[in-house]
């Protein structure tokens, strides 16, 4: 199973909706728990990154690209 690739500032999906409704949520503070907010209420809780990563479902939205992708899509990798 591939390792799911996520960043700060991304809006990711998680498995069980947040108790407002929503089930996105912003990553807004990465180390070794990560840090989320609700889309819906603006409610952030903190997370050990384990249980975080065992509770996402898919990266909905990417803050900005890696250094990699913007290299290449300017043909300079």
């Amino acid at each position: 199973m591939e390792k799911k690739q996520y960043q700060l500032g991304d809006v990711v999906q998680m498995k069980k909706p947040h108790p407002c409704g929503t089930n996105e949520m912003e990553i807004i503070r990465m180390g070794m728990d990560i840090r989320i907010k609700c889309v819906g209420c603006k409610h952030s809780v903190l997370v050990p990154r384990s249980k975080f990563e065992s509770k996402l479902k898919k990266v909905l939205r990417s803050a900005a690209p890696t250094e990699d992708s913007a290299a290449t899509e300017q043909g300079e990798a």
